[in-house]
């Protein structure tokens, strides 16, 4: 590693430690790293994508000191609380308490909003309760009665959702001239649980074999919406080669079965199909503004706290300004709001309004949200360890998300941040930079210094990038600008904040779709672009043939799912297994080597390859099953061998180790080659899916589809596909996209990097700014004179990417 010691901050002999000292890291790919880094900077941690450079910050730093933290609170606290483990470490000295505000999402709730993530809402319902005015003779209303989420405030009739699920008789059964054994009542589950149902019914003396339509309009009623649940002896119809016993049977309608599921099922598959039984509407008794008519009195400034709630911010800070204080009690809590509200706007988020819901962010707005709470919150003292701020955000946002971090660091705190970004990996005070390359090939920090040093690091893929040798090239790298083959046109389009826009995509081209955050971009390109194509693929004249939307949500939620089964590649794998000599011997089908059913995994574990160890106060940790030792298949099992290795040893392999080992398999090395093509060749076979980043997932989406060699024209839209990616990344994902063009496709990206958008073939500029003051097209063609335009914030930015 090269360290320069030099450069370190001076420091008084008898002054406390001034560096976190970092010992003997092992966690993930680390190798046994050591560094130092100064206190009261702003460090940031680069590195390629599964450099190690996550596994430092977070894995590690992070992850110690909230150890710490939780060693100080008492046995029967820690209980209540998650721990995320003890990092694989030899020690970490000089580490203050920290806080971490990271990409990852948990899984926010439709109750959860922007008011909730900032705190926002409280102060609003305080202003409400103590400051708002009153009808004539109404009593004050506590804070918590201009709340949706109580039940004081909440409305009784949606339970303060402002929006009630119904159901009718024509979505539950579609087709009325199908009996009940055929299946008229579409909504009940498919396979033995609708025929229970079935069944029940007869029992119950209800006609199965009439058509729907043909049944008494009493009876229809109560089967499909009865609340009543009847308990019945089943006597099933008897099969020759089955022997079936009686059984008890509760029936429950159409009604009930799809609103349980809807409410309470955790499989987002069953969800998805509850969801078309049911219609979505406003609340008609608080016209969907989730409260009690006695919240909704009240009003401030003239405004119900409904009406002011759905303003955006930036319109909210107005009027709360403007609004002339009718007591000191209402001068100051508007004040507390207004200062509240600043922070969230100078992150550029003054487009989002309160009561937004939290699940519709994406996870950088999240993250800044969070950012501008603790910025407000004054803490000093601590360590920030932020997971690349700068994702989801136009270069001008940029500028103000760097003033934060920089008030963050004035304030006496160090901010440790995990970037890609260049300008913000410029204005660092110290770097660390992990590598050289990912996963097996990295976990080594190559140098940890003021930036300047690490233009001497001939190994680092960063200083290639920070140092270019010559002047920023324009991306295209001298390749002319394609011409298009045909086009998309979109007229008139109100969507969101999208205002009468037309605008046109070209086909057979690369486009580039930029604006600031907000400015109504997704919507454009994921919806209405998306369901115009999709809605027209069926006609033969439409030069489109397939659609394919790549996003960044995971491939899978749980450690079952990984890169092999995706990609379809495991399917290929347990083919190969079950031809193997011993496997064909015992009569073994694919299913013997699937770790997700019995039979050919290990039961101890059931196929997860480890368990979980409870520690009562401590944080649970988890050990390698005994039995299987992590391998997740039984010894059985692992006695089939395929060219020398066992299943649970294929898995293992990297998908460059695995391109090799399956060279003469063309079925496998076509998906290996297009994940190695596309920069993932780091990853295992078998890593589960909840360990890849937002980047690492839609980058196996697209290798999926590369390797189907579909000749089509094919329109392929991204969205922001670079998030997560360093440059050198960068590079490589966009030689896949300029390839499909090449091949006579269409690729259409919502993208903020600027070398990105400078190799495009058209661009279109959506603003000026976000929330109410974009949705309109601000310039629209070849990335020359969209940098020549002056109406959107863009154009700046991309002329200097074009080197002007």
């Amino acid at each position: 590693m090269h360290q320069p010691s030099t450069d370190a901050p001076a420091v008084p002999r008898d002054a406390p430690d001034a560096c976190v000292r970092v010992r003997g890291a092992r966690e993930h790919n680390l190798r046994g790293v050591d560094v130092d880094i100064p206190r009261d900077t702003l460090t940031v941690f680069t590195g390629v994508s599964g450099s190690g450079k996550s596994s430092l910050a977070f894995g590690t730093l992070y992850a110690e000191a909230q150890r710490r933290y939780f060693e100080s609170v008492a046995p029967y606290a820690r209980r209540l609380i998650h721990q995320i483990g003890a990092p694989k470490v030899d020690s970490v000295t000089g580490l203050p308490p920290a806080v971490s505000l990271e990409q990852r999402r948990s899984s926010p709730g439709s109750r959860s909003s922007v008011g909730t993530v900032t705190l926002l809402s409280n102060s609003l319902r305080m202003l409400f309760s103590r400051a708002g005015d009153y009808p004539p003779g109404a009593g004050r209303l506590d804070s918590d009665c201009f709340s949706p989420n109580t039940a004081s405030g909440a409305c009784p009739s949606c339970h303060g959702l402002g929006r009630i699920h119904r159901t009718s008789e024509e979505l539950l059964v579609p087709e009325q001239s199908l009996t009940i054994r055929q299946g008229a009542i579409a909504a009940w589950p498919g396979a033995w649980q609708g025929k229970n149902l079935r069944d029940i019914l007869e029992v119950l003396g209800h006609d199965v074999d009439r058509p729907w339509r043909e049944l008494p309009a009493a009876d229809r009623e109560w089967i499909l919406f009865t609340e009543e649940q009847p308990v019945v002896t089943v006597h099933p119809v008897r099969e020759a080669d089955r022997i079936q016993r009686p059984y008890q049977g509760t029936y429950m309608s159409a009604h009930r079965y799809v609103m349980r599921t809807f409410s309470d099922t955790k499989s987002a598959t069953l969800r998805a199909r509850a969801e078309k039984f049911l219609t979505d509407a406003p609340c008609p008794a608080c016209e969907g503004r989730r409260l009690r008519p006695e919240a909704l009195a009240v009003t401030f400034a003239g405004r119900t706290i409904a009406e002011l709630a759905a303003l955006p911010l930036g319109e909210l800070d107005g009027v709360l300004d403007a609004a002339a204080p009718a007591t000191e009690a209402a001068r100051v809590l508007a004040a507390d709001l207004r200062a509240r509200i600043a922070p969230v706007t100078e992150l550029g988020l003054g487009y989002l309004s309160l009561d937004r819901t939290a699940p519709s962010l994406s996870a950088g707005e999240l993250q800044r949200l969070r950012l501008a709470t603790q910025l407000r919150s004054g803490l000093f003292g601590v360590v920030y360890v932020l997971d690349e701020p700068s994702a989801g955000l136009h270069p001008a946002d940029t500028e103000a998300l760097l003033g934060v971090l920089e008030r963050l660091k004035a304030a006496g705190n160090t901010v440790f941040v995990v970037e890609h970004h260049l300008d913000v990996v410029r204005r660092a005070d110290w770097l660390v930079d992990v590598g050289p390359l990912a996963g097996e090939h990295g976990g080594r920090v190559l140098y940890s210094g003021p930036p300047g040093g690490l233009a001497g690091v001939a190994e680092s893929a960063t200083a290639r990038h920070l140092f270019p040798p010559s002047p920023s090239e324009a991306s295209t790298g001298g390749r002319p600008v394609r011409r298009a083959t045909g086009s998309v046109r979109l007229t008139g389009v109100e969507r969101h904040n999208l205002r009468d826009v037309t605008v046109e995509f070209p086909l057979g081209v690369f486009t580039a779709v930029t604006g600031v955050s907000g400015s109504g971009k997704s919507t454009l390109v994921g919806q209405v672009l998306a369901q115009e194509v999709g809605g027209r693929l069926a006609d033969p004249d439409f030069p489109v043939r397939r659609l394919v939307e790549v996003d960044q949500k995971p491939i899978g939620r749980t450690p079952r799912s990984n890169l092999a089964t995706y990609t379809g590649l495991f399917d290929v794998v347990r083919k190969l297994f079950t031809a193997a000599p011993q496997a064909r011997e015992r009569g073994w089908k694919a299913g013997r080597f699937s770790f997700n059913v019995p039979g050919g995994r290990c039961e101890t574990c059931q196929g997860e390859g480890f368990v979980s160890v409870e520690l009562l106060f401590l944080p649970s940790t988890y050990a390698p099953c005994p039995e299987c030792a992590g391998a997740r298949y039984n010894a059985e099992t692992l006695e089939v061998r395929y060219e020398g290795l066992d299943i649970a040893q294929v898995l293992g392999l990297t998908v460059e180790a695995a391109a090799v080992f399956f060279a003469e398999v063309p079925a496998a090395a076509r998906s290996l080659r297009a994940l190695e093509e596309i920069g993932l060749g780091y990853l295992r076979l078998g890593q589960p899916a909840t360990e890849l980043s937002g980047g690492e997932a839609q980058r196996i989406k697209l290798a999926t589809e590369l390797q189907r060699l579909r000749r089509d024209h094919t329109l392929y839209l991204l969205d922001e596909p670079t998030t997560g990616l360093h440059p050198a990344d960068v590079r490589v994902l966009l030689r896949q996209l300029h390839g499909l063009v090449d091949a006579g496709h269409s690729v259409v990206v919502v993208e903020h990097d600027m070398e990105v958008v400078a190799g495009a073939d058209w661009v279109v500029d959506l603003g000026p700014g976000g929330g109410a003051e974009g949705g309109r097209v601000t310039a629209c063609g070849p990335p020359a004179e969209v940098a020549a335009s002056t109406a959107g914030r863009t154009a700046p930015y991309l002329a200097r990417a074009l080197g002007r």
